[in-house]
């Protein structure tokens, strides 16, 4: 009986919990096709991750409480963080899904402009992206061959179009596919509203990009700023033990060590939310 064999008998509670937690108990067939609102951590990332934030949580507690079995009962919480890892490859899939997507309506917009058919134009794009992403397992050269096979077997362009869209959920590919959908519906002027709408998107990611440059001086003092109290925390209780000592033992000192630890992490937070800019 294999992992997956063995939750699915569990109770529904337990395996709502495993998911919430990010536990890698099921993991998708190769060809099988992406959700990009679901990630699937491997067991070497699930447990590497644990590791390393167990890791650094220990040496976080005993720089502010000098208590091994504090710092590993609190090391505990690093269980939640491949949650925390699982939003972020879940985000960082998705914008470079968005990224690939460009590309693609830049191919297809030339393919059109040259005269070709629709469908044969999307066969003309997995070329052209090929040269641009060696690597076969690229995320939309794979949607692009199953729309492709879809198509070859028969079925109309927009049910392809309309099923990746919705695994999709990228704003901009939906309205692109909606649009696209529309004209070829409706009546309109393809190669026109293809060029648009890679010109918008495009407009849109290079802003995305130039307001990452501007905020990755500010990332980086905030993440020197959240260092530099453990530093000096660290260097103080190494070098005048002494000073720092009603720090270490009195019930006091050691909620004037939780208040410092909560202020640091709130601050960590309320930076990260701040140069989060969305577009």
């Amino acid at each position: 009986m294999d992992t997956a064999e063995l939750v699915e008998r569990l109770p529904g509670r337990f395996q709502r919990m495993l998911q919430w937690s990010a536990v890698p108990v099921k993991r998708p067939a190769r060809n099988q096709q992406i959700n990009y609102n679901e990630y699937h951590l491997s067991w070497v990332q699930y447990i590497g991750g644990i590791l390393v934030a167990a890791a650094i949580i220990f040496v976080v507690c005993m720089i502010f409480y000098k208590s091994v079995p504090m710092a590993i009962i609190l090391s505990l919480l690093a269980l939640l963080y491949p949650r925390m890892m699982k939003q972020h490859l879940l985000k960082k899939r998705k914008q470079e899904l968005t990224l690939q997507f460009r590309q693609a309506l830049y191919s297809l917009a030339s393919s059109l402009a040259a005269g070709r058919s629709v469908t044969n134009s999307f066969s003309e794009i997995v070329k052209d992206l090929e040269l641009l992403y060696p690597d076969p397992d690229t995320y939309i050269i794979k949607e692009l061959n199953q729309i492709n096979h879809r198509i070859d077997n028969g079925e109309s362009l927009e049910m392809p179009l309309l099923d990746f869209s919705i695994r999709a959920d990228i704003e901009d590919i939906t309205n692109f596919i909606d649009v696209f959908m529309i004209c070829r519906t409706q009546g309109g002027d393809l190669v026109e509203v293809i060029r648009r709408t890679s010109n918008m998107i495009g407009e849109k990611i290079e802003i995305k990009q130039e307001i990452a440059v501007l905020v990755a001086g500010k990332k980086f003092e905030s993440t020197a700023m959240m260092f530099a109290p453990l530093v000096l925390i660290a260097g103080l209780a190494f070098f005048s033990g002494d000073y720092m000592e009603p720090l270490y033992t009195g019930i006091s000192g050691r909620l004037v060590m939780t208040g410092a630890l909560a202020v640091l992490g709130v601050c960590s937070y309320a930076s990260k939310r701040i140069m989060d800019i969305r577009v």
